[in-house]
């Protein structure tokens, strides 16, 4: 039976179609007992028979049940996606750097490196505490790291794959061999976007700037402190070496934190 609004998957009555991706499509859809809504994710029919493609899909659902945070998402709630109409402050982009990368930390506590940080992963829900936070969501492009367990198959082969405007450059030649450091990277190129309205490198220098050029110096047009602050731990996060950027989420996170929290954003 094809998906479709009333079509029944299991415990689950689809809704409407929130997006489509590569490999398949996310529904709105209803827990017909409990009524709670969820998103399921259904492979496109003619990725169905792919042995790949099933076993990415079981591999991604298996690295979201060993996570547990409240910037993780299981499900991708009704929700707009960042940086789709308007430049982020300073502030905003302290932020959304801080909720991205507590995420990016509980993944690579449990050995899972992502890969594919963007925009476009990363949704903004109402939090508690008041506000927004930033959540990361869709690891259909995430590996194990050699903390969390052997590669799987599908990664053991050489390849370049992700974003290219946010992807770190050792991960556009080799993604099998990429470290957390690549994951910072990423965070760094989502900063940059975010509070510049452009990505470090743009058009057809993304590829090959990416690999022989540091990125571009953010420039907020600002003087304070934290304006300040916030350039120079981008800038360290976009370094081309990754010995030379944070080590890991958390270090990138505590330099985040100790420009300390601005008077806009909500405590939390």
């Amino acid at each position: 039976m094809q998906p479709a609004p009333g079509v029944r998957i299991g415990p689950y009555l689809l809704e409407r179609q929130l997006g489509t991706g590569a490999f398949g499509v996310v529904w709105l859809a209803a827990h017909v007992e409990s009524g709670l809504p969820v998103a399921v994710k259904v492979l496109h029919p003619n990725e169905i028979s792919s042995e790949e493609i099933s076993e990415r899909f079981r591999r991604e659902a298996l690295m979201l049940g060993r996570l547990k945070s409240s910037y993780i998402t299981q499900m991708r709630e009704l929700a707009d996606a960042i940086l789709k109409a308007r430049r982020f402050s300073v502030e905003e982009g302290w932020s959304l750097g801080v909720d991205a990368l507590r995420g990016t930390e509980v993944m690579h506590q449990n050995g899972i490196i992502h890969r594919d940080l963007k925009p476009e992963n990363i949704i903004m829900r109402p939090h508690p505490a008041g506000g927004n936070a930033a959540v990361i969501f869709d690891f259909n492009l995430s590996r194990l790291s050699k903390a969390g367990g052997k590669p799987s198959s599908l990664t053991a082969m050489r390849s370049a794959i992700g974003t290219v405007p946010y992807v770190a450059p050792e991960q556009l030649l080799d993604a099998r061999r990429v470290s957390e450091c690549a994951d910072v990277y990423s965070i760094g190129a989502i900063l940059f976007h975010a509070v510049a309205g452009e990505t470090p490198f743009k058009g057809a220098k993304n590829f090959n700037a990416k690999l022989l050029e540091e990125a571009p110096p953010l420039v907020t047009g600002r003087s304070d402190p934290l304006a300040l602050g916030f350039e120079r731990i981008v800038a360290r996060a976009l370094r081309r070496r990754p010995a030379d950027r944070f080590q890991s989420a958390q270090e990138m996170l505590d330099a985040l934190l100790a420009l300390g929290r601005p008077a806009s954003i909500p405590s939390r």
